[in-house]
């Protein structure tokens, strides 16, 4: 790398633009492998974008933005490992507690458990159906699925609708849409929140603590893998150089940052959220399909909220504190022990989720903060719950090199026009950002994938190096955190719907007016959860 003294012109043989955890430092680390000597121009004034560790003496460490990994996840695993970074399993010892309908039910498991016969029929056939309906859905092309148009038109709102005949499971399907991306189930395409269950390994992967995608943490935070890149790289990350401008119209690729500086380079890799390319100028103007798409994928929204207390008083009370909260009037959707390793320093994180972030994201921290106890207090059955000794947020709504958190989703109709060219090279750019993945999209591992295939997109047509075949590589299974087969029982597999159920018993018109007016109860919710 050159640079000219008088109007710092650098010459370089590669920029990678980053602005998505490690997804343009993965790229940079394997082009730099190499023996090229790659730039990464980061907006903020760190590195690690989605992810975000503060240290402070109250809490020592905290993840506020990504955190959680788990089997499957080898990519983030291979860099924690090579980096000496440890992990340590999310405290799940003790019972979880599914709260509904003001009552407190604790449980084992992954979901909580469905008492009432036709509940469970329907809460049982759900699960099973978003799995059947993501096997028919490609990794790499979602848009190629059979039934690729009449689901991508659909929302989530009206597949659960399609298949749901209780207001239970409809309820608790929100929650799941809410958790999982963010969002509502009315404003994401069925095709693409199908596909993103799919290509994190399923419902029970991506919902799981233990043996899923909430397994682990990393002891010190998550943010120390970005921060160990970019000491790997040294002076070839550049912070608080927010790019503008793009222009490939010459024989090298000229970005311009705010700051004034000017990058010259053979080959572009852009790692952020497709909608923050609306921040930048391209010469020549984007393919019409590329920069339409920038305009329709919004991002999640969510604060994440760490609550600290003197000592972890619902593990005394038989609560590992994993708690499912189903209140409309509750801040909180899902919480996790977020207590250290070692036992100190005893807290509780939970998610304001999609709109609940959005009608809570004007309140103040201390009006919010007074909501999440209340509500964990009730759940918890504990006055303690109301004395916590200190609290961190964060709220991704309002990060501008963000744009929100934890991924872009796709409205209906959007994934079938214009997914094609989500990855799709524009000249000498190439695109990364775990939206671009195939597995794990919307995670650190997906943001890993993303990274190191556009490194290897570059390195293959570009410059010849490796071939085409060479540009998807999948990654050993880590030896460390071992992926386990999600075993299921009879009735879970074979269990009918209530639909089915009542077709089967062949009920006469009397016992099916009868039967309708039950389900009718249930999804007006007049009838009991058990």
């Amino acid at each position: 790398i050159c640079e000219h003294p008088l109007d710092q012109l650098m010459l370089a043989g590669w920029v990678c633009l980053t602005l998505c955890l490690s997804a343009g430092l993965s790229a940079a680390k394997l082009l730099k492998s190499h023996g090229l000597n790659p730039v990464v121009l980061e907006a903020r004034e760190r590195v690690g974008g989605r992810t975000f560790t503060v240290r402070n003496k109250e809490t020592k460490w905290v993840d506020l933005g990504g955190a959680y990994i788990g089997p499957t996840q080898n990519r983030i695993l291979r860099l924690a490992k090579e980096y000496n970074i440890k992990t340590y399993k999310v405290n799940e010892q003790e019972n979880l507690v599914h709260y509904v309908n003001g009552k407190s039910y604790p449980f084992k498991g992954s979901f909580p458990p469905m008492w009432n016969p036709f509940v469970l029929m329907d809460f049982i056939n759900l699960w099973r159906t978003i799995d059947e309906m993501g096997k028919e859905i490609p990794r790499e092309a979602p848009w190629r699925a059979p039934h690729a148009e009449e689901w991508d038109h659909m929302t989530m709102q009206q597949l659960f609708e399609k298949i749901c005949w209780t207001s239970t499971v409809r309820n608790f399907g929100k929650l799941f849409v809410n958790v999982n991306v963010t969002s509502e189930p009315h404003e994401v395409s069925a095709l693409w929140f199908l596909w993103y269950v799919k290509q994190c390994g399923g419902t029970m992967r991506i919902f799981s603590t233990s043996n899923g995608g909430q397994e682990r943490k990393f002891v010190g935070g998550s943010g120390q893998i970005s921060e160990c890149m970019a000491k790997e790289l040294g002076d070839g990350v550049k912070l608080q150089s927010p790019v503008y401008r793009i222009d490939q119209t010459g024989d090298m690729v000229v970005v311009e940052t705010l700051d004034k500086q000017t990058y010259m380079a053979k080959y572009v890799i852009v790692a952020t959220p497709p909608g923050l390319n609306l921040k930048m100028h391209f010469n020549p103007e984007l393919p019409p399909l590329r920069n339409q798409l920038i305009h329709r994928v919004p991002m999640g929204s969510v604060i994440k909220c760490m609550v600290y207390y003197k000592e972890n008083f619902w593990r005394k009370k038989g609560y590992c504190g994993s708690m499912v909260i189903e209140e409309e009037g509750a801040p909180i959707g899902l919480t996790l022990d977020d207590t250290k390793p070692d036992g100190s320093v005893p807290a509780i994180m939970g998610f304001i989720l999609a709109r609940k972030c959005r009608k809570l994201s004007g309140l103040s921290k201390k009006e919010r903060l007074k909501m999440i106890c209340e509500i964990y207090s009730r759940v918890l059955g504990s006055d303690e719950a109301l004395h916590p000794v200190h609290y961190e947020e964060k709220n991704w709504c309002e990060e501008e090199y963000s744009g929100g958190c934890y991924t872009a989703y796709f409205p209906p109709g959007i994934l079938t026009q214009y997914g094609r060219v989500l990855r799709e090279p524009v000249g000498r750019l190439y695109f990364a950002g775990t939206e671009t993945a195939t597995e794990w999209s919307g995670y650190m591992e997906g943001a890993v994938q993303a990274g190191e295939r556009a490194a290897r997109e570059v390195r293959a047509p570009a410059m010849g190096k490796i071939h085409q075949s060479q540009i998807w590589q999948t990654e050993p299974q880590s030896v460390e955190v071992p992926a386990l087969p999600f075993v299921t029982t009879f009735w879970e597999r074979n269990l009918p719907s209530v639909g089915g159920f009542l077709k089967f018993m062949g009920v006469s018109t009397f016992l099916s007016a009868a039967a309708a007016a039950g389900l009718l109860a249930y999804k007006k919710g007049l009838l009991p959860r058990c």
